[in-house]
């Protein structure tokens, strides 16, 4: 009988470049609402010890260092997120129900907790992350495989691996997210150059949800290790019929005037005691599965944005704390990916392999090619062209606004309607930036003030 493998998690931690543009419904609030839902209570778990492997986007780690950006999340803590609740709260009593109202004022103490933590750490988030940030990724999060160029990939992979070192004393292993999982074989020699050794993969497309492949690192021709993430446990989390689909948990659709949601998703008043008991239920039986998972041996990887557990499930860093325990208790052998890496044997990359595979819709490309958001991919793609035109010539302004137009959350949010007319007007505003830099029409002050700020322009000159 095989040893008992074992569990890795890995949290993605990633935010487009919002950051004084706009606020709400769209904009810089969403980081806001990430900082005081999920980052900070994701750091405590962290420092208390729990063995998982953060992994902290290029974009993101700008943002959080970007001046005066953290003072405007300390007033949006301070003084919008009270009065917010407070008006919901009256509106809730005039309408007789005193229950909402009691529930909105306990809510709102969240965002007190919040702002005590952000002034305990003098406002340097990134410096309280900074010990456990093991993984970087690409600079403005691109999906890789469809950038137009060898010299497109160097811009966005070098760039994000120097930032990383460029702010971490911690020594960087090599641990790189690849945006969206989006994977072709062809990159692979590119993410060596950068030096990258390990990546995560979505291969269910090719393996099936459940196959025990998806429990073995594989190593590709061109260098990496690449770990499959598990899908089969994974959905129990992020699907829609999963854990935070339960009862107890805070309806996460149903909202207030001012946004809020003091309900849980059967219907009743949210019961924060009640949810916390079905955190913890849930926590324990995700541990008992994922012991099953590994009892045979291997190394299940599970990768999750970070902004799940608090921004999307209110309830998720309760059940995250929950489950480490669980697997203390259980015996479970959770462990920090680069070091499960080092310790279970890979196997070769499957040959013939080479089709594009991603955690997007069908497991392909789909969700940032698709016909309806195909003129934003092929844009960007387009700029990319001209900037390698240019040559020499080109500017760090034109650069940083190409960043912008090749990360991947334009097409994401267009593509599932999430965000209105943000991301298209997004887009846009930067294409036209780009288009007026390259023609040399005098702009305003670079509104991306702290976007890749030691930007190299090298990566992209490379034949």
């Amino acid at each position: 009988m095989a040893a008992p493998g074992r569990v890795a998690i890995v949290l993605h931690t990633h935010m487009p470049y919002v950051e004084g543009f706009g606020t709400w419904p769209f904009g810089e609030e969403w980081l806001w609402e990430a900082i005081a839902t999920s980052y900070l209570p994701i750091a405590d778990l962290l420092d208390a010890g729990a063995p998982i492997t953060l992994s902290l986007t290029p974009v993101l780690c700008d943002q959080l260092e970007a001046p005066g950006a953290l003072d405007r999340c300390a007033s949006f803590l301070r003084e919008l997120r009270p009065e917010s609740h407070r008006l919901d709260a009256e509106g809730c009593r005039e309408g007789g129900r005193d229950d909402l109202a009691e529930e909105l004022e306990r809510a709102a103490g969240q965002y007190a907790t919040a702002l005590a933590a952000l002034e305990a750490c003098e406002g340097d988030l990134l410096g309280r992350l900074a010990p456990h940030a093991a993984w970087t990724s690409s600079a403005t999060h691109a999906i890789l495989p469809l950038l137009a160029s060898n010299s497109g990939v160097r811009f966005q992979t070098q760039n994000g691996v120097q930032s990383h070192r460029d702010r971490f004393e911690r020594q960087w292993r090599g641990g790189f997210w690849i945006p969206e999982c989006a994977h072709e074989p062809w990159i692979d020699r590119l993410l060596e150059e950068a030096g990258v050794h390990a990546a995560c993969v979505e291969m269910t497309g090719h393996f099936g949800v459940g196959d025990e492949r998806n429990l073995r690192p594989l190593r590709s021709a061109d260098g990496p290790l690449l770990a499959p993430i598990d899908r089969a446990l994974i959905d129990l989390v992020w699907g829609s019929d999963g854990y935070p689909a339960g009862a107890a948990y805070r309806d996460s659709h149903q909202r207030t005037t001012f946004e809020h949601r003091p309900w849980a998703n059967d219907g009743e008043v949210y019961d924060c005691e009640r949810a916390e008991r079905q955190a913890k239920d849930d926590a324990d039986d995700f541990a008992e599965r994922c012991a099953a998972r590994v009892a045979d041996g291997g190394l299940c990887t599970l990768a999750f944005d970070t902004e799940l557990f608090g921004l999307w499930w209110h309830e998720g860093p309760t059940f995250l704390a929950a489950f480490v325990e669980a697997c203390s208790q259980r015996g479970v052998e959770l462990t920090a990916l680069d070091d499960a890496l080092q310790e279970v044997e890979a196997v070769p990359w499957p040959s013939g392999l080479s089709a594009a595979t991603s955690w997007g819709k069908s497991n392909s490309l789909r969700t940032w090619a698709a016909p309806k958001v195909a003129a934003i991919t092929n844009r960007a793609r387009e700029a990319e062209l001209r900037a390698l035109a240019a040559g020499p010539g080109l500017s760090l302004r034109a650069a940083r606004e190409l960043l912008a137009l090749q990360a991947s959350d334009w097409a994401f949010l267009e593509f599932d309607d999430l965000a209105g007319p943000y991301p298209m007007e997004r887009f846009g505003d930067h294409l036209e930036n780009f288009n007026a830099e390259l023609a040399s029409v005098p702009l305003g002050e670079a509104a991306l003030r702290n976007l890749a700020p030691t930007l190299s322009l090298a990566p992209l000159l490379e034949p």
